[in-house]
């Protein structure tokens, strides 16, 4: 792989990929170990956490903080408070 201009290298097709670096916004993280340099995937968002970032569930959350803002929730300190405002 031939470094370009201004440090440039082109990751192969198939490797990008595998990887999701062909998504928009992907990132590489580059490190330096023991004489080699490393490029590593790097996840803004870990997968397992990707349902959290997704329209609908961003939209659930706004609506939370509406909620929250116009003091339509109940707050309690602890179970047993809980289960008895619960109960009335």
């Amino acid at each position: 792989m031939a470094v370009q201009g201004r440090g440039l290298i082109a990751i192969p097709t198939a490797i990008r990929r595998r990887f999701g670096l062909d998504k928009p916004g992907a990132q590489v993280e580059v490190i330096e170990r023991e004489g080699e340099i490393v490029l590593r995937p790097h996840l803004a968002v870990p997968a397992d956490q990707t349902w959290f970032w997704t329209d609908r569930w961003q939209q659930m959350e706004r609506g939370a903080d509406d909620a929250v803002s116009a003091g339509l929730v109940t707050t309690v300190d602890g179970v047993e408070e809980l289960l008895a405002d619960l109960d009335s």
